[in-house]
């Protein structure tokens, strides 16, 4: 991981905590005060635990940097899909474009047209659970790419590779 990946990831970070606090966004709702919604399909938290960590009650001899950036992707994957489909355009400058900006430099990725389309994002009024549920899911990713900061961190220093 370079400098660079370290800067891309705490933009999306900065990113996403600043689109939290949008009260047109999330017309009606005060999104600080509801839940978050995890995606559990990946282990990014427990797999990109750095090595001899007991944060998790499991101490880990090694840390495997492949299994870490794959889980890493999936989550990038996962949430870019997600977001692209909302039909928020206060979403398309900030978090959307420093999410493509990260996996695009740091994981190696490239859009095909299709998933870099908006086609499924129709701008229509959103009902209150559409709201809702875009609120806990950026709460649920702003969790994630705090731990993608600090892994991306920790990557950069060196200290996996010691």
């Amino acid at each position: 991981m370079t400098d660079s990946c370290v800067f891309y990831a705490r933009t999306l970070l900065e990113n996403i905590t600043d689109t939290l606090t949008q009260n047109n966004l999330f017309s009606g709702i005060d999104c600080t005060k509801q839940s978050i919604e995890l995606r559990k399909e990946t282990n990014t938290p427990s797999v990109c635990a750095p090595k001899e960590s007991t944060c998790s009650g499991i101490a880990k001899s090694e840390f495997d940097q492949e299994s870490c950036l794959k889980n890493i992707r999936d989550d990038l994957h996962y949430y870019y899909k997600f977001l692209a489909a909302q039909p928020d355009v206060l979403l398309g400058p900030t978090v959307l474009f420093s999410l493509k900006e990260l996996m695009e430099n740091c994981f190696t990725w490239s859009f095909p047209a299709n998933l870099a389309s908006k086609d499924a994002s129709i701008d229509h009024p959103r009902t209150y659970d559409e709201r809702l549920n875009l609120c806990k899911v950026l709460k649920g990713f702003q969790v994630r790419t705090i731990t993608i900061n600090r892994v991306i961190g920790y990557m950069n220093s060196g200290e996996h590779s010691k």
